[in-house]
């Protein structure tokens, strides 16, 4: 998984402001990520299940490669069991490519 994403090439893709239509296209891509918030603080947002603490914090440290690579932090909110992932792009006061691109990236972390 790991050797996976050392060999992508995580350049950050274009950071501009998606529209509506753009974020209600790419979320009905995504499995499982809703949009929360309003305004400057809308995001895409996704709760991750896990059997324990051990495993979660796993997911937490594979997903921190893949934001220090695309130079994109998301918010984290880690429990024993579950962590939540939220994303937006602060310097566009909204949801951007690069949002899509990390909760894609977070998702294949997990899949099989």
């Amino acid at each position: 998984m790991a050797q996976d994403l050392k060999q992508k090439d995580w350049q950050a893709v274009e950071r501009r402001r998606l529209n509506a239509t753009e974020i209600v296209a790419k979320l009905a891509q995504l499995d499982g990520w809703r949009l929360t918030g309003d305004g400057d603080d809308v995001a895409i947002e996704k709760e991750y299940r896990f059997v324990d603490y051990y495993q979660t914090l796993a997911f937490v440290n594979a997903l921190a490669l893949v934001a220090h690579r695309q130079d994109h932090h998301p918010e984290l909110s880690v429990h024993y069991g579950r962590c939540t992932v939220r994303w937006n792009t602060h310097d566009v006061k909204g949801i951007s490519e690069t949002d899509i691109a990390c909760a894609t990236a977070a998702d294949a972390l997990l899949a099989a």
